[in-house]
């Protein structure tokens, strides 16, 4: 699954995760952290969009 910033249009993929981050390949969206933030433009998670 995708989801996309609605702000900025970052797409997290959960297959891909956010290793920059420190997030591992297959972490779910639901298991982000709840003060996770676009790392483009810093909204947080009730900002972003199912693909």
């Amino acid at each position: 699954m995708k989801y996309v910033c609605d702000v900025c249009g970052w797409i997290y993929d959960e297959e891909d995760g956010y290793p920059e981050g420190g997030i591992e390949p297959g972490t779910k969206w639901d298991d982000l952290p709840d003060d996770f933030v676009c790392p483009l433009c810093g909204v947080g998670k009730d900002s972003f969009s199912a693909e």
